[in-house]
């Protein structure tokens, strides 16, 4: 099928069929939450000249091979890149409720069947890929030539997308939306469009390990300079603001590790990202006059509380709201049948059924429709306002507990400033180490 709402309610019921969850319930609070759908790429070299409607028709003959006649998934073919590549979101239950796993070795078998359809319609699966060969493709050799590294390239979209996300996963999301790969695991790794290898993203330097990224989303709006309010004071607010000061005695010579919290500006203290984490966590104590960790282990579970609550009162309205909608498509399947001449058996079983679905929604006239529809699209917005609730206490429960997690794991901690400098020592040696010539 063509229709994205058809395809989204059939995957939806066989989800809910088979799992232990809904398929519109927003994630928890901690955690991912259950996986109900994975994501797959296949890519095509531009060496193939594969042409979209033949990519297409590849990616639906492996989606069959490689899960089964039965599996739900929803192809989107692109040309939006040089390589022609199709996304694919495979529902997480097949039909007769198969559970489908991404892990190592599952992503081994899938590729297998992928490489095996390729060759059956007469395309050889790129060695670097299958691991035959390690030479250096064309476009790589351009990028270099033109100084368009991949590392460079890969920054510049993090950059870009930081703006627009409140979490690392939603980053790393919108990175795959826009044709790159990434893993995660140990340690989260990216390959760009083209891209021969994967590349870490602690490679790319200090600015981009997972640490610094989630620091870099989840205090984007606040700034680095700290003015108490009301000329509040605690002992948590004592206890940051010595440490914040040390910290910025090492940043300004150059005794810590340099981490810029802003890419574009030459580093400094006003520019040094663990400076910038301390006096934006110092700020939210400040707006919410935190006493103590014990008050803020309490905001913390309150939070959660009313995190769950809201979840749950956000998935029963999105279930009314798909129940609006499909009594909304019967009106529609009606009306359109209706004005039809002859009908074939099956289409007149299915105005035999919307008519007894409006008749069991008190469907009568033309304002009942207009009635309902009107209702569907206020229900619409009133979950859009409950969402963006949701994002807010998620985003407070992150911030809360990142201020908790680094007064034990910093600001408490004596050694804190010593072991800053240590770590700097270290990366000194390193690039000493790095810089000795080989023989």
């Amino acid at each position: 099928m063509t229709d994205a709402a058809s395809a989204f309610e059939q995957m939806q019921l066989v989800y809910n069929q088979y799992a232990r969850d809904r398929f519109t319930t927003p994630p928890p609070l901690d955690g991912k939450g259950s996986v109900k759908a994975i994501h797959y790429i296949q890519s095509f070299s531009p060496d193939d000249n594969v042409t979209p409607e033949l990519a297409h028709k590849i990616t639906k003959a492996f989606v069959r091979k490689a899960f089964g006649d039965d599996a739900q998934a929803v192809i989107a073919t692109h040309v939006d890149k040089r390589h022609i590549h199709s996304h694919i979101i495979l529902n997480s239950y097949s039909i007769s409720g198969q559970k489908f796993y991404a892990k190592k070795e599952s992503l081994k078998r899938v590729r297998y069947y992928s490489d095996g359809v390729c060759r059956a319609f007469g395309i050889e699966p790129s060695p670097n890929i299958t691991g035959k060969g390690k030479s250096m493709k064309h476009n790589e050799w351009e990028h270099r030539k033109n100084g368009t590294l991949w590392k460079q390239q890969i920054r510049d979209e993090i950059d870009k997308l930081i703006p627009t996300v409140i979490t690392l996963e939603e980053l790393l999301q919108a990175l795959e939306e826009r044709g790159y790969e990434v893993k995660r695991g140990k340690y989260i790794s990216i390959r760009a469009p083209e891209q021969e290898r994967f590349v870490r993203t602690k490679t790319l330097g200090e600015e981009y390990t997972e640490d610094s990224l989630i620091i870099r989303i989840l205090y984007r709006d606040m700034g680095e300079g700290v003015e108490p309010l009301d000329n509040y004071r605690s002992d948590l607010w004592e206890a940051y603001d010595s440490v914040i000061g040390g910290v910025r005695i090492l940043a300004e010579q150059q005794q810590k590790v340099p981490r810029k919290q802003n890419i574009s500006l030459p580093y400094s203290a006003d520019n040094d990202l663990d400076v910038y984490r301390l006096s934006a966590q110092l700020n939210v104590i400040n707006k919410y006059h935190i006493d103590s960790v014990s008050d803020l282990e309490n905001r913390i579970r309150k939070l959660k509380d009313e995190h769950e609550k809201y979840r749950t009162e956000v998935n029963e309205l999105i279930d009314e709201h798909i129940k609006l909608r499909n009594v909304l498509e019967q009106i529609k399947i009606y009306h359109e049948l209706s004005a039809k001449g002859e009908l074939t058996s099956k289409e007149e079983v299915q105005l035999l059924l919307a008519k007894q679905t409006m008749q069991r929604h008190e469907i009568l006239t033309v304002a009942d429709e207009i009635r309902l529809r009107n209702k569907a699209e206020n229900l619409g917005k009133i979950i859009g306002t409950r969402k963006e609730t949701l994002d807010k206490i998620r985003r407070q429960y992150e911030v809360f507990k990142d201020i908790r997690d680094t007064y034990y794991d910093d600001v408490s901690r004596e050694s804190y400033l010593s072991d800053l400098e240590k770590e700097e020592r270290q990366r000194q040696e390193q690039l000493r180490k790095n810089k000795k010539p080989k023989r």
